[in-house]
């Protein structure tokens, strides 16, 4: 498997474009500027199976309706934020002036309630429930190719902010010391925001865990 990390938007946040030899393709929060997406998917002769959202604020669902209307593909989001879509207060984008209020509701979503394996075409991945920077913040573990998709959980040398509606901060820290932080010490972490780090680098770096 490989992916590409596509900061975007004013927040920079990052989406991701897996694909893997089969020319499959996973979009992780498509947060912004769809037409990149489009271009890279379209470079890639890639075939889109679905989008998988780690959380369900604006900043990660920008762009989620008119790439998912564009390749008919269902959306995985947890249940907890299952009504977040359309609710500009709850996704946060009715806080901030430089963004547009965020009103989507994909025609289908498939809801994730808690942690489980999956397989979507030829990709095999295991959910993560990590809540604490949202009450349905998710995290997505490739253990095949030492990856996990953390979103606004864990980053290089910080961690998630919890001051956003439903954030609580002894949630935040107990999903990364239960969920993260067990994992092996190679293991990529692809942050939802800044640049890749490793569960190993942040066990003995992070000020934040240290």
């Amino acid at each position: 498997m490989q992916w590409k990390r596509m900061p975007l938007g004013p927040l920079q946040t990052n989406a991701y474009i897996l694909t893997n030899e089969s020319k499959e393709a996973l979009i992780i929060d498509p947060g912004e500027e769809p037409q990149a997406i489009f271009q890279y998917i379209e470079e890639c002769g890639a075939q889109p199976l679905a989008i998988l959202l780690t959380h369900a604020h604006f900043d990660h669902i920008g762009a989620l309706e008119t790439v998912r209307t564009k390749y008919t593909i269902p959306v995985y989001l947890h249940e907890n934020e299952a009504d977040w879509l359309s609710n500009p207060d709850k996704n946060g984008s009715a806080h901030f002036p430089m963004v547009s209020a965020c009103h989507c509701q994909p025609a289908e979503r498939i809801i994730i309630g808690e942690q489980q394996a999956l397989v979507i075409g030829g990709f095999e991945f295991t959910i993560f429930e990590t809540p604490g920077h949202s009450p349905g913040s998710v995290s997505f573990y490739f253990p095949d190719d030492h990856v996990i998709f953390s979103g606004d959980v864990l980053f290089k040398g910080s961690v998630g902010r919890t001051d956003l509606y439903g954030g609580d901060q002894l949630t935040l820290f107990e999903s990364i010391e239960n969920k993260l932080l067990p994992l092996p010490e190679k293991t990529r972490v692809a942050p939802g925001h800044g640049f890749e780090t490793t569960i190993g680098e942040e066990q003995a770096m992070n000020p934040f865990l240290t």
